[in-house]
């Protein structure tokens, strides 16, 4: 994949996006915290389109595996950081912006319902990622017994219908985003 200054630019731009959601916008629960990074997540595959919008969430996740405080709660970031339970959600944000992505046509301009569609796919790809890994840690890395419906009431349920209320809104962002800047092309 060659990415030009455009692309570059583009994605650190939703790399930094994130690490701000992830320091600003967090939010106390036992185990997996509440962030506004899923939001952007969405955002990026929306608006940078499915490869660079997982490029984009690669270099966040890298970002934080590298030290930089980036992740949402301690220790922020580390290579240390994949052993905490919550690291397969970071894994999830890469395949859910190409998911969203992958999901809205290149060409055209889709109606809302083609965004929302999008948006609940990237959603549902984070969980697919985040809960079998968040399973997995607690399970045979921490040596807790969890099953798979305690790892649902940790992981799943606490988050979705806020997950869903981001994915409208960033459904909404993306498509209002995406008619303005095609009307000042057009327009040029």
């Amino acid at each position: 994949m060659k990415l030009s200054a455009k692309d570059i630019s583009l994605a650190a731009m939703f790399a930094a996006l994130a690490a701000v959601a992830a320091a600003l916008f967090r939010f106390g629960a036992p185990i997996v915290p509440f962030s506004l990074v899923p939001f952007v997540v969405l955002l990026a595959g929306m608006l940078l389109g499915p490869r660079l919008g997982a490029v984009s969430m690669a270099v966040y996740v890298l970002m934080g595996l590298l030290g930089l405080p980036v992740f949402e709660k301690p220790p922020f970031g580390g290579p240390a950081y994949v052993l905490q339970p919550t690291f397969g959600y970071l894994l999830g944000f890469v395949l859910g912006a190409y998911v969203t992505g992958r999901l809205l046509p290149e060409k055209g301009r889709p109606g809302i319902a083609r965004y929302l569609l999008a948006s609940v796919g990237g959603i549902a790809a984070i969980y697919l990622a985040g809960l079998p890994y968040l399973y997995v840690i607690l399970n045979f890395y921490l040596g807790k017994a969890v099953p798979v419906v305690k790892v649902i009431k940790i992981g799943f349920l606490p988050f979705i219908a806020l997950d869903l209320a981001k994915a409208a809104a960033a459904s909404f962002l993306a498509r209002a985003v995406v008619g303005r800047v095609k009307s000042a092309v057009m327009a040029d």
